[in-house]
Formats: C-alpha cells, sequence, structure tokens
C-alpha cells in the first residue's frame, strides 16, 4: 500500500487547508485511514481517523469541530479539511492505513505510512 500526502503549506492563524491522501497499492475491503501529527520535538500523535464505508469516524479532543475527515472512494483520497487553524496545529501531518478495524487512535495499528506533509501557522 502506498500512501502520498498533499496540501500542506504555510498559512496565517485562522485559515483553512485541506490535506489529501491518495491510497493506491494492495486494497482491503473496509480498511481504515488516519490522520497523525508531529510537532518538532514532540511525539506522533492522533488527529482524525475514518473507515472506508464512512460509517465511523473519530476525532482528537483537540481538533474537533475545526477539522473533517472525508474519503472519495472513486478517487481513493482521504481528505482532512482543516479550519481555523491554531499555530499549535503548526506539525507534519501523516496518513497513515490500517487494513481492517474501527476509527482508531493508535498509531500501532496503522500498518502503512505516507512520507508526510508539512503544516505550518503563523501567529
Amino acid at each position: 500500500v502506498q500512501l502520498v500526502e498533499s496540501g500542506g503549506r504555510l498559512v496565517q492563524a485562522g485559515g483553512s487547508l485541506r490535506l489529501s491522501c491518495a491510497v493506491s497499492g494492495r486494497t482491503f475491503s473496509n480498511p481504515v485511514l488516519g490522520w497523525f501529527r508531529q510537532a518538532p520535538g514532540k511525539e506522533r500523535e492522533f488527529v482524525a481517523a475514518i473507515n472506508w464505508s464512512g460509517a465511523n469516524l473519530a476525532y482528537a479532543d483537540s481538533v474537533k469541530g475545526r477539522f473533517t475527515i472525508s474519503r472519495d472512494s472513486a478517487k481513493n483520497t482521504v481528505y482532512l479539511q482543516m479550519n481555523t487553524l491554531k499555530p499549535e496545529d503548526t506539525a507534519v501531518y501523516y496518513c497513515g492505513a490500517a487494513p481492517w478495524g474501527t476509527a482508531s487512535s493508535n498509531d500501532y495499528d496503522y500498518h502503512y505510512w505516507g512520507q508526510g506533509t508539512q503544516v505550518t501557522v503563523s501567529s
């Protein structure tokens, strides 16, 4: 499975960004796709996750109400719409894929990872 993230850039606080994660390679019937982020000097943390049917979603408390995860089955792509961005959202954002399961916040459930995309929010 290959995951390629895109959409990260420099944005001012209060602005919006949409990240994309294109999925290719081996397919599973109902995989779980998750977004995680890692800021300098910090551990990777969960942001949001969705199973491919769209019936199961999860968000970190820090992004609830601001971020929305979605997927486009026809394009094999998962999105992370980020609104009302804050400087503390600055991080490298990674897309992870799990072959099955529910929308997990545990990074060890995800077997495949992309290379990451940098999001920088200026104050």
